[in-house]
C-alpha cells in the first residue's frame, strides 16, 4: 500500500493553522486545547504563549480562566514537566502522564526522607494529614503558612553534601510538591504578579481515574490531531513514555503510517487531505512555547543551525520570531522593557514588516511590564544587553 505523503511545507500549514497562530481565538481556553498544553515550569510562559494565540490579549482573562473559573489547571504531567490544561482534559493527561510521574516522586521523596531525617511511609502519612488538614482550615495557603501549622515541615535535609553547593532545604517543599501531583492540592493566585513562581495552595479532590492505556490513547489521539503528523520518537519524547506505551498508545488511537521528508511518521487516519495555506503570518512566541517545543525533531519548521542561538544546553528553548510556520529568528527584551529582535535568515520586507508589527502588539499588552525567562539562551542574552 502507498502511503500518504505530507512534506514539510504542508507540517507548518498545519502548524500555523492549528497552533492558532495564524488565525486566533477569542477564548483562552480554546488556545490551550489547540495545543493539548501550555508549558507552565516558567509562570510567564503561560501568559506569554495564550497571549500570543488571543484575539484580544489579557493577562486579567488568562488569570480569570485559572482563578475564578477554574477552567484550567497546572498539572505536573509529560516528561516531568509542569503544564497548565483544561479541567475537562486534565483527567485524560492525569491518568496518560501525571498518575506515573507522581509515584515516582513519591518514591523518591520516601527516600530522600528516610535518608534525611530517618521517615518512614507512616511518619509522612501522619504529616501529610496534618498539612492538608491546615490547608483545609485555611482555605488557601502558601508553603510558608502550612510550615506555621505543621511544624514538621520546617525539618530540614542537607542536599548535595559536602559539594560547594552544598545547601539545607525544608522539606515541605517537596512534601507539597507530591501531594499536589497527586492531585490532594492545586495552586492558586499567585504570591505577587503573573510573573512570580510562589503560588499559595488550594484543597483539591484527586482527578476521577481512568483507565491509563485508555487515557494514553486518548492523549495520543489529541497530540496527532494538534501536532500530527509526527513519528513515533516525538510523542515518545513529548509525553515522557516508554517505547512500548507509545506504540500501543498510537495503535489505541488508530493512527496510520505516513511518509514524512524524515521518513516514516504517523496521522490520524481522517487527517490525511492538504491543508489550505492560511495568509501569511508572523508571531513572536515566548521561552518554552509549546510549539516550538512539540516535536523531538524539529528540522521541518527549525533549522539545526540556528539551535546553538535559541536553546540551553539542557534543551530549553528560548524566545522565538516565526514567518509562515517556520522559526527564523529570536527576540528578548532590554531592562527598560523594550523589545529587540534578530532575524537568523533573510525573510524579505513583507515579513519584516510584519514581524515588526507583532513585536508592536506583544509590547503594547505587555505594557512595559519586563519577563526574563527562566532559562536563558545565548541570543535572548546577546539581545537583552
Amino acid at each position: 500500500m502507498t502511503l500518504a505523503k505530507i512534506d514539510d511545507a504542508r507540517r507548518r500549514a498545519r502548524l500555523g493553522v492549528r497552533h492558532l497562530l495564524s488565525t486566533r481565538a477569542a477564548a483562552v481556553e480554546d488556545v490551550v486545547d489547540a495545543v493539548v498544553g501550555l508549558h507552565a515550569t516558567d509562570p510567564a510562559t503561560v501568559v506569554l504563549s495564550a497571549c500570543a494565540r488571543l484575539e484580544r490579549p489579557s493577562v486579567a482573562e488568562v488569570e480569570a480562566a485559572f482563578y475564578d473559573r477554574h477552567t484550567l489547571v497546572r498539572l505536573l504531567c509529560m516528561r516531568r514537566t509542569m503544564f497548565a490544561v483544561t479541567a475537562a482534559t486534565a483527567p485524560v493527561v492525569q491518568a496518560a502522564a501525571g498518575a506515573a510521574v507522581a509515584a515516582r516522586e513519591r518514591q523518591k521523596l520516601l527516600a530522600f526522607l528516610a535518608e534525611g531525617v530517618g521517615w518512614d511511609a507512616d511518619r509522612l502519612a501522619e504529616v501529610e494529614k496534618a498539612t492538608l488538614e491546615a490547608l483545609r482550615l485555611r482555605g488557601e495557603a502558601t508553603a510558608v503558612d502550612l510550615g506555621r501549622d505543621v511544624p514538621d515541615l520546617l525539618e530540614q535535609v542537607v542536599v548535595a553534601a559536602g559539594k560547594p553547593y552544598e545547601t539545607r532545604q525544608n522539606v515541605s517543599s517537596r512534601i507539597v510538591r507530591v501531594l499536589a501531583a497527586e492531585g490532594w492540592m492545586r495552586r492558586g493566585r499567585p504570591v505577587g504578579s503573573w510573573l512570580s513562581s510562589q503560588f499559595r495552595w488550594e484543597p483539591a479532590t484527586p482527578w476521577p481515574e481512568l483507565d491509563s492505556a485508555e487515557a494514553r490513547a486518548e492523549l495520543a489521539r489529541r497530540w496527532l490531531a494538534s501536532y500530527g503528523p509526527g513519528t513515533e520518537a516525538d510523542l515518545k519524547w513529548w509525553t515522557g513514555w516508554n517505547l512500548g506505551h507509545t506504540r500501543k498508545a498510537l495503535a489505541a488511537a488508530g493512527a496510520v503510517e505516513v511518509e514524512l521528508s524524515t521518513g516514516p511518521g504517523h496521522a490520524l487516519p481522517d487527517d490525511l487531505d492538504p491543508v489550505e495555506d492560511p495568509e501569511p503570518w508572523a508571531a513572536l512566541l515566548p521561552a518554552l512555547d509549546p510549539t516550538p517545543m512539540g516535536w523531538q525533531a524539529r528540522d521541518w519548521y527549525l533549522p539545526d543551525r540556528h539551535r546553538p542561538r535559541l536553546f540551553d544546553t539542557s534543551g530549553n528553548v528560548g524566545p522565538t520570531v516565526w514567518w509562515n510556520g517556520a522559526v527564523v529568528g529570536g527576540w528578548a527584551q532590554r531592562a527598560d522593557g523594550g523589545l529587540v529582535w534578530e532575524l537568523l535568515d533573510d525573510v524579505g520586507a513583507d515579513a519584516e514588516a510584519a514581524i515588526a508589527r507583532e513585536a508592536e502588539r506583544l509590547a503594547s499588552w505587555l505594557g512595559g511590564v519586563r519577563v526574563v525567562p527562566r532559562f536563558r539562551t545565548p541570543l535572548e542574552k546577546e539581545l537583552a544587553r
